[in-house]
């Protein structure tokens, strides 16, 4: 009987799904290998906001997501953070490992909004979402403590 394994909701450009801004992902062998072995569930909330990729790239400013090109898409974040949130809970998601900087899924520091890739202290709309329901934020450059563990144990 070992111990209970968490679930995560994943950002879905880690997991390799082609769903960047740009039309690329940033897979990470973490966050793949959870979703391979069934312990993770990805989610995109810019997809499930029906925005396209490719697409301008958004940045958070004053508390509103624009995009490049002006346009204030903060109502389809928000719709789609909600229901990226819907997934997460639905699956029983205990914690989220969440692309860093990203205006959906950024924590602690996100791009400032003046498209000059200077960060700024902040958070996601998803990622604040996921942290209001209680559950638990890492990022790929900062990995839940288990999966070391799990590297550990298959030495």
């Amino acid at each position: 009987m070992g111990t209970r394994r968490m679930r995560y909701v994943v950002s879905a450009c880690l997991a390799g799904q082609a769903c960047r801004y740009d039309g690329g992902s940033n897979p990470c062998p973490a966050v793949i290998r959870l979703v391979e072995e069934g312990r993770a569930v990805p989610a995109c909330p810019e997809g499930l906001a029906a925005l396209p990729v490719p697409r301008p790239p958004c940045e958070q400013a004053g508390g509103r997501v624009f995009s490049r090109d002006g346009r204030d898409l903060s109502e389809d974040f928000l719709r789609g953070a909600r229901l990226a949130l819907r997934k997460a809970l639905e699956q029983n998601c205990a914690a989220a490992i969440l692309k860093s900087r990203s205006p959906s899924c950024g924590f602690g520091l996100i791009y400032d909004g003046t498209f000059s890739h200077r960060l700024c202290p902040g958070e996601g709309v998803w990622a604040r979402l996921l942290r209001e329901e209680g559950i638990e934020l890492y990022s790929e450059e900062s990995l839940p403590p288990e999966l070391g563990e799990e590297k550990k144990d298959q030495q």
